[in-house]
């Protein structure tokens, strides 16, 4: 992985492969581990909901209805409450590598910070284990659970074939074909809800060690994977890989975005920044919204930001392997206020190592509190 690109890391120890969603070898349980995490709901952005008052009928002239004098005292009438609208909760899983330890280890001293900082924050759940046969039941575990909770998860698929170039993160698909047929399964586990699905972190962004006809392959079939995303759900908010603003240009950004389906409101709900990255918020926002420019799509794409380590922006140095120094960021949400950007997620969990101060994707105590300490 080089140095601009966002390390995700998932998989890929002395043991084997670890699962992305559970932290342990050989186990088909959903999680967000390894990379993301669990924490707690926030009040989001309100739903859109449509008046229910229907419109007045014209009224009848004043003379056949009151006197002047009595029109002049009449008290005006009440005008109609508007409906006020829920809010959008973000889900929690409720099972993670970071609840696991405060499970283990109740008294430790730090443990109140990560509880409260880290562990009670809504945080995606990653799909990076290539297990066709149990991904569907999995991914509906998740969301079937969201539903029940009225709150809005947020799921990554990550098996992307030549998945990180062969880095840390390498695993996913034994090839495209292969990949197709999980993202029909990982698709027909949506239901029917609200969820957001973060596809394929650095896939796009981090295409250059493909070659051209590589690199053609997998975007035709990361624009399908948008496809049956949204045909299996038209509820599901799909998301492709901008890498982030210390890495491409924008423009070169969206080109490679086009060719991935991303400008198509038929495959594509916009783009997402900053995975498992550093950079701030406000250099996402601004980066964001040049290349939603220059992709030149449907006015209804927008942008999602990791911003679960971005607190302290990027070290200086561009280190990317659990710099030192970082902080948590803004708390997850769907109520950025800022526009055309969707929402700010914690896609990658803090805490969660990318290789240096651990086990690339296990969970570090330290690293989490250096993280969540003010």
């Amino acid at each position: 992985m080089v140095a601009a690109a966002s390390l995700v890391v998932a998989v890929g120890t002395a043991t084997g492969m670890l699962s992305a969603l559970d932290g342990r070898p050989g186990t088909d349980e959903a999680r967000p581990g390894l990379v993301s995490g669990s924490p707690s709901p926030e009040p989001d952005a309100p739903s859109a909901v449509p008046s229910t008052s229907e419109p007045a009928s014209p009224s009848p002239p004043a003379s056949a209805t009151a006197s002047p004098a009595a029109k002049a005292s009449a008290p005006p009438s009440p005008k109609k409450a508007s409906p006020v609208p829920p809010k959008v909760l973000l889900y929690r899983h409720p099972s993670s590598q970071v609840l696991d330890w405060l499970r283990d280890n109740p008294r430790d001293w730090r443990a109140d910070v990560i509880e409260a900082r880290i562990a009670d924050r809504p945080a995606a759940v990653w799909f990076a284990d290539y297990t066709p046969a149990t991904v569907t039941s999995r991914v509906r575990a998740v969301t079937s659970d969201g539903a029940v909770q009225g709150r809005v998860p947020v799921v990554v698929a990550y098996a992307i074939p030549d998945r990180d170039c062969g880095g840390a993160s390498q695993g996913g698909a034994p090839d495209l074909g292969a990949y197709d047929a999980w993202i029909d399964r990982f698709a027909a586990g949506l239901g029917s809800g609200e969820v957001v699905v973060v596809l394929e972190p650095d896939a796009i962004a981090q295409s250059d060690c493909l070659s051209a006809a590589g690199r053609a392959d997998r975007f035709a079939s990361l624009a399908r994977a948008g496809r049956v995303l949204k045909a299996a759900d038209p509820r599901a908010r799909v998301y492709y890989d901008a890498g982030h603003s210390g890495w491409h240009p924008a423009a070169k950004q969206a080109a490679l975005l086009k060719q991935a389906g991303a400008a198509s409101a038929a495959s594509s709900d916009g783009i997402f920044s900053n995975v498992s990255n550093f950079h701030t918020t406000s250099a996402e926002i601004a980066y964001d919204r040049q290349v939603l420019a220059a992709l030149a799509g449907p006015s209804s794409l927008g942008a999602v930001i990791d911003t679960s380590r971005n607190g302290n922006g990027a070290p200086p140095d561009g280190e990317w392997c659990d710099p030192a120094g970082r902080k948590i960021g803004r708390p997850p949400t769907l109520d950025t206020g800022e526009p055309k950007i969707d929402a700010y997620l914690w896609v990658k969990l803090p805490g969660e190592s990318d290789g240096c101060k651990g086990t690339p994707g296990t969970f570090s105590p330290a690293y989490a509190y250096d993280l969540a300490s003010p």
